[in-house]
């Protein structure tokens, strides 16, 4: 591991030495997992580390599984915005097409 890319994180009094160019980024995501392992941890009896990190990762999963169908939700809403604007684009340069014959016709 190269030195100028080495980062040390703590997580769940564990140290972590890790390689990375985002410094700042993987730290974020280091506490973003001991701050979840620890309220696993403190919701339940268990003291196993191990099975407190694999109740963190599902925690995790499912947050990340929620998301994506919020973000699917809303890019397929989206689309239907982007028809609407179509539709509403198409429907204004028809009202201006018979505007502006009425207007001639007037």
């Amino acid at each position: 591991m190269s030195d100028e890319n080495a980062i040390t994180v703590d997580i769940y009094d564990q140290t972590y030495h890790l390689n990375g160019n985002d410094r700042e980024y993987i730290e974020r995501l280091a506490a973003t997992v001991d701050a979840k392992m620890r309220a696993v941890a403190s919701k339940g009896r268990t003291v196993d580390s191990l099975r407190v990190a694999v109740l963190a990762a599902l925690n995790l999963a499912d947050e990340l599984a929620r998301l994506e169908e919020r973000y699917a939700a809303v890019t397929s809403a989206g689309d239907t915005v982007a028809s609407i604007r179509s539709r509403a684009h198409s429907l204004n340069g028809m009202l201006d097409e018979v505007l502006g014959q009425e207007r001639k016709a007037g």
